[in-house]
């Protein structure tokens, strides 16, 4: 695997390790309600969906890991970067412009590394 594309593959999965981190422990905390803009109520009535989210976002980390460190596959890292990209595009049309960037953008730079061979 291209090792600038392995290294931004590492990197976007460490930021959905964050993601779980943040969905999973710390929604209903001072950090969680600032990251995510939401009243202590909000956050509290949500907190199932967003452990339900945090979770999926730790398959893609794990998936995104498999991929670039265990297997060194591109077609592994090129999915689950695909995976990335599609759920970052989804969140930036229904919840959050932010998102794309968060999220989105940085899997495909990494996706476009992947591809140029770099």
């Amino acid at each position: 695997m291209p090792p600038i594309a392995m290294l931004l593959s590492v990197l976007v999965a460490i930021l959905h390790l964050w993601f779980l981190v943040l969905e999973m422990a710390l929604w209903t905390k001072p950090l969680g309600l600032k990251t995510f803009r939401m009243s202590p109520e909000k956050a509290e009535t949500t907190r199932v969906l967003a452990a339900n989210q945090g979770l999926y976002n730790g398959f893609l980390a794990a998936g995104l890991l498999w991929g670039a460190l265990l297997l060194k596959d591109l077609r592994v890292a090129a999915f689950f970067l695909i995976c990335v990209v599609v759920a970052g595009a989804y969140g930036a049309a229904t919840v959050s412009r932010r998102i794309l960037w968060i999220q989105a953008a940085p899997a495909a730079l990494a996706l476009v590394c992947l591809v140029a061979n770099v």
